[in-house]
């Protein structure tokens, strides 16, 4: 009896391997998360969040921006820097915390820029609204299909992820040469407004 139970431990172990291996020939199946949502939308568009709702309102081309227009230091760059303004309504659901970022058609991804405290969205209590906006430094031959992404942050214990990819409206080298050649000279951070929705 004792002789059987190191092989069978080496069969189970045997097995384990086996299965990883395979899952790891197919890649796809690997970074398939079936429990991941992503919800679609484009500027302007109300997108739902479990029970809250985030809007992109606009979004705008700058060289530099500032916090505000007369105390802080102007920030340059030799790229460009693309602001994204939100209103966020918080549902009843705590959506948690959340990490933003700019994902290009190529796939280059972007972070909000290091000089603003905030990464992401943060939503007030229930059954109220906070508009806001971040800022992101983007490589200039890299705009077309800009996506606004906001996914869970730190949601280990999730059953479910829902994450959300809001369309910003480069849809060719065209119109995103246009959009940098207009792009204004200064961008000022807004103050954030906390209201009833």
């Amino acid at each position: 009896m004792k002789l059987y139970r190191p092989i069978t431990i080496a069969v189970g172990v045997l097995f384990v391997l086996l299965g990883g291996l395979t899952r790891l020939l197919d890649p796809s199946s690997v970074y398939e998360d079936r429990t991941r949502i992503i919800t679609k939308g484009a500027i302007g568009e109300d997108v739902k969040l479990f029970d809250s709702t985030v809007t992109v309102t606009r979004m705008r081309f700058a060289k530099s921006f500032a916090e505000d227009k007369d105390d802080s230091p102007r920030v340059d760059t030799e790229g460009v820097f693309v602001a994204v303004e939100y209103d966020a309504v918080r549902g009843t659901k705590d959506p948690g915390t959340n990490s933003a970022t700019l994902t290009a058609d190529d796939g280059s991804v972007y972070a909000p820029v290091s000089e603003i405290i905030e990464s992401g969205i943060n939503f007030t209590e229930p059954g109220f609204a906070r508009s806001g906006a971040l800022v992101f430094e983007v490589n200039p031959s890299d705009v077309v299909g800009l996506t606004f992404e906001l996914a869970p942050y730190g949601e280990l214990f999730n059953t479910l992820n829902q994450e959300l990819a809001i369309d910003l409206g480069v849809p060719d080298e065209e119109i995103a040469e246009r959009s940098i050649e207009q792009a204004e000279d200064q961008y000022v951070i807004p103050d954030s407004v906390v209201r009833v929705a």
